[in-house]
């Protein structure tokens, strides 16, 4: 009757090494959260330009952001650990709301309403704040390794849960490389996107329609979503979510037709 009170011992000691871990990050995070809660308090009476100093009347009408975007990660490290190490120190600066582990376990990092860093440098469209718009969901994955099937369904989980309480559309799922192609490639070619697409989390070319010969391929991109200010890498993230098996810049018959069948999904 030793061993099961021995392994319980263990059990015990485990989880709470694992807690006091990152003790002093969740000290932090109930800190800044007591900061923020402060800041959106205030009621301060503000000088204009024109000598007019603004008044406060409270409204009964506000509530917090809505995401309307999911990108997706993934996070370019060796282990979990490693991940949440780097999101729980103050000098990488940067962040995101869920890690989902190879083995399918989900990691919540920060509230849904609140900013997360893990956009960068990004443009979605017209929107150049990406952070402040959306949910980021960092995979652990090297970049080189295919995705578990544990840690998709996962995904796929929380991608329908997300989705349905923030209505996000079908098209606004979509990959870090997408709103960043000049500097970021991830998820990797091996990210299954059309098997995302067809659970309702994301679009996919199903059938290729053909390009008329005046199709604007930059502008196709631009309506897409993708800046096209380096159009060599737009064209090169574009094809590492819709054609896996060639990513690459190269504008080929296939590559034209995928850009104009994406585009008339908008």
């Amino acid at each position: 009757m030793k061993k099961p009170f021995y392994y319980l011992i263990s059990a015990s000691f485990i989880i709470s090494c694992a807690s006091n871990t990152y003790r002093l990050s969740d000290k932090s995070y109930k800190k800044q959260l007591k900061t923020l809660t402060k800041k959106i308090s205030k009621k301060e009476s503000l000088p204009l330009q024109n000598g007019i100093h603004t008044e406060w009347i409270g409204t009964v009408n506000f509530n917090l952001r809505k995401p309307n975007f999911i990108i997706i990660h993934h996070t370019a490290q060796d282990s979990l650990q490693q991940t949440l190490k780097t999101f729980t120190l103050v000098k990488p600066q940067v962040s995101a709301h869920y890690v989902i582990a190879d083995d399918g376990r989900v990691v919540q990092m920060l509230n849904d309403y609140l900013r997360a860093w893990h956009g960068g440098n990004a443009k979605w469209g017209k929107n150049t704040d990406i952070n402040s718009a959306s949910i980021g969901i960092e995979l652990d994955n090297n970049g080189t390794e295919p995705f578990s099937e544990a840690q998709i369904n996962s995904l796929l989980a929380l991608l329908a849960k997300l989705k349905k309480d923030y209505n996000i559309p079908t098209q606004n799922i979509i990959g870090h490389a997408d709103i960043a192609p000049s500097r970021k490639k991830d998820p990797s070619a091996l990210f299954p996107w059309k098997v995302l697409a067809e659970k309702g989390y994301g679009i996919w070319p199903d059938i290729l329609e053909t390009a008329p010969a005046d199709f604007n391929i930059e502008q196709g991109l631009q309506i897409i979503g993708y800046n096209t200010k380096d159009l060599s890498a737009a064209i090169t993230a574009f094809k590492l979510h819709y054609i896996q098996t060639e990513v690459n810049d190269a504008l080929d018959e296939k590559t034209i037709n995928t850009i104009y069948t994406i585009y008339k999904k908008q």
